[in-house]
Order: structure tokens, then sequence, then C-alpha cells
């Protein structure tokens, strides 16, 4: 990796954002095939149906998928669906230039089913949009059930023998004030203001445990909770990748609540070996949590971030804490994972957001 001044940096976001995917860093791919070194045999000669793979998840899985790909001579194929294959063409011309990558355009609601049979899918489609979530609740919903219900008959179809689902810790609902890290058993709860996101995934996950009752599919389910990396938005409710964006500008960093939410967060690397080692190894029909047991909360994170990037920012924070009020968290516990499948977390927060800096700047691509 080349290394970069700070003011490089910064220079080269102001004359122009970057591409939101420009080739991962070398020594991520490197770290991912080592990492990984005992699941790539599972995947030679696969081939790999993927929805979502224009997002922070697919982006990751994708590039380390190609990578040891090339490195190991696998010959996998993966198709991936999308909607618009030009954009996504322009978007990452590296991997639309592979030959082990293909595309079947379509809506993950209704996509005919492509040709052939395929051994692996993985189903990561509908992002976590919180405008999405408040503007229109009912296209949020419908978008992950009948997404998933599709991909579901997809399977059966195409005779897969192993769907990875990647639902999200929002299932568990609000996380008690007592519990700093939440596991798996936890049962969820309903809040006084549902979420239609969480509702769709919850109801995707039973879609997936009664198909594999029925079919024998081996389903497995990645509970994902917050990350970074490079890939990840700057601009929208992530809060680690605003204040980031905030510390590439050079302007104090604004943290939009109290400070006080609890927040961890798994680097796109570590992500892409555990979802990878879920789907390969995991237990059907066993969630397992995917994100990292650092717990942090806003006002620290935001003084981490300044601290490894420009020390002398100023951080504003909007609204006062309330005395007595129990601070929100959303902290998963990571002990099945670890102790099941021996996951770890390679890449520590520091680390996280230096290289997701560099990258949104160009400096890692230099």
């Amino acid at each position: 990796m080349s290394s970069t001044r700070w003011g490089a940096w910064r220079i080269s976001f102001e004359h122009g954002a970057p591409a939101p995917w420009r080739v991962i860093p070398g020594g991520d791919l490197e770290a991912m095939l080592a990492e990984g070194a005992g699941l790539w045999q599972y995947l030679r000669g696969a081939r790999i149906f993927i929805t979502g793979g224009t997002g922070f998840f697919g982006g990751w899985l994708l590039e380390s998928l190609l990578h040891a790909n090339e490195k190991l001579c696998l010959q996998a194929e993966a198709t991936v669906l999308t909607r618009d294959e030009a954009a996504f063409l322009k978007d990452r011309p590296h991997l639309a230039a592979s030959a082990a990558v293909r595309f079947h355009r379509g809506d993950v609601r209704s996509f005919a089913f492509p040709q052939g049979r395929y051994s692996h899918i993985i189903h990561a489609a509908t992002a976590a949009s919180a405008r999405l979530n408040a503007e229109d609740p009912g296209l949020m919903r419908d978008t992950i059930v009948q997404g998933t219900r599709r991909v579901l008959e997809f399977a059966g179809a195409c005779g897969a023998q192993r769907l990875l689902f990647t639902s999200s810790g929002a299932v568990y609902g609000k996380q008690p004030e007592a519990m700093t890290h939440i596991p798996e058993d936890f049962a969820a709860t309903h809040d006084a203001a549902p979420s239609a996101y969480a509702e769709g995934k919850r109801t995707a996950e039973a879609l997936c445990a009664d198909f594999s009752r029925r079919h024998g599919l081996r389903t497995l389910i990645a509970r994902g909770f917050a990350f970074a990396g490079p890939g990840l938005p700057l601009d929208t409710h992530f809060a680690i990748g605003n204040f980031i964006r905030d510390a590439i500008a050079g302007r104090p960093i604004e943290v939009r609540g109290d400070g006080t939410t609890y927040r961890s967060y798994l680097y796109g690397a570590d992500l892409a070996v555990w979802l990878w080692t879920i789907l390969l190894r995991g237990e059907s029909g066993r969630p397992y949590n995917v994100g990292s047991e650092r717990r942090v909360n806003m006002l620290e994170l935001a003084r981490i971030v300044a601290r490894v990037l420009k020390p002398e920012l100023a951080i504003h924070v909007a609204q006062s804490a309330q005395p007595g009020k129990p601070p929100e968290q959303y902290v998963p516990s990571t002990l099945r994972a670890r102790t099941e499948l021996g996951l770890r977390e390679t890449v520590a927060l520091e680390d996280a957001i230096r290289r997701s800096a560099q990258w949104a700047a160009g400096g890692l691509n230099s």
C-alpha cells in the first residue's frame, strides 16, 4: 500500500468525488485470500448467483471471489442480478471485464430465472435505507419479503445446495439497556414504532427456514450489524461514513444526535471472510451475528476519527444528552461465530477508519 499524506487525501477528494467502487486495495485482497485459506477449495467449479452485487456486501464478496478465482484457478463463475447492467459496467469496469462474472437483468421480486444449475446463492439485496424505510415502508417490506420468496423459488429450480441470506441485527428490535452485546438466541422484541426493514427481515428469515424444512436446501443466515471500509457510502445515514467525510473535507465532525448511541464496526475484508465462512461452513437454519464486539458511542467514534485523520478538528454534537436516559445500543455478541466457525476480527477500528479515508481520497490506489 502506498503511503499518502493527509493534504494529498484532501486535495484528491475536493477535486472530484471518488467512484463508488474502485479496486479494493491489494493488501485487503491478499489478506482475504489468506484468512479464508480453508474456504476457497469449496468454491472450485462453483456457479454462484448473487443478488445485491452492487452494494457494500456484494462488492466485497465479488472482489474476494474473483481474486481467489484468479490466484487459485478455481474456475468459479458468478452471475449478478442487476436492474442496470450499464451502470454496473461503468461503476466497476475491473469487475465487469472478468470472464468469471455474468449479468442477469431483473428486479429481485420478479426476475426471470437464468438457465442452468447453480451450486450457491447469495441473497444480499435490499439496502438498509433509512430514507426508504421512513418514506415508503410498504415498498421496503415488499422488496425484502417478495425478493426473498423469488430467490428461494429460484434456488429450488436451479438445484442450489446452499443459500446465504444476509439478514440484519435489526430483527432483535431494541437492545435491552443491561445487555451490552446481543446474542442470537435473544427473543426478538416488537418496538412501539416497528421498522418495516426489521419486519421484512424477520419474515424473510422465516421463509428461508420454512423452505429449508420442505425442500432440504441449506439456508444460512448472517445477521449483519455495522461496517466500515472502502465502498461504504459517505453521504447517507451511516455515522462512520459521515464522520470520515467531514474529516476528509477538513470541517468539524457533526454528531447528529446526543453522542450516546453505541455501535460497533467490522471492516469490509473481515465481513467478506465471515460471509463466505457462514455460507460454506455454517449450520443450516442457525443464524450467526456478523459484526465487531468493540463498543463505541458516537461521540467516542467522532473523537477516534478525528484522532486518526486530523486531530485538530472540532466535534459538534447536535443535542444534549438527557440525564438518566439509557443510551441506544446496536452491538452483537459474536461468540457463536467465533467458537463454532473460528471467525475473528483482524482489522482494528482505527485501521478501518484510516483505510476507508485513504480509499475515499484515492490514497490506496495511487
